[in-house]
């Protein structure tokens, strides 16, 4: 499975890691993926999404066809 917010699109970004010599070598920052149970107000149901922690947040202040409005 992909390492993607399904609402934000939010995916693995590429650096450095560098040591305290400035040795440089190349790493990966992962998103904070969470599944998480949203209520959808249209349909009636919950829906099991995967979202990044900030999304999360967003969608709690937002809602959920606020989000997807916007997208």
């Amino acid at each position: 499975m992909s390492k993607r917010c399904q609402l934000t699109g939010t995916t693995v970004l590429y650096g450095n890691h560098v040591s305290h010599a400035n040795n440089k070598r190349r790493r990966r920052f992962l998103p904070n993926l969470q599944y998480k149970r949203i209520w959808d107000e249209e349909n009636k149901r919950f829906v099991r999404v995967r979202l990044t922690a900030r999304a999360i947040k967003t969608v709690t202040k937002k809602g959920l066809s606020a989000m997807l409005n916007e997208r």
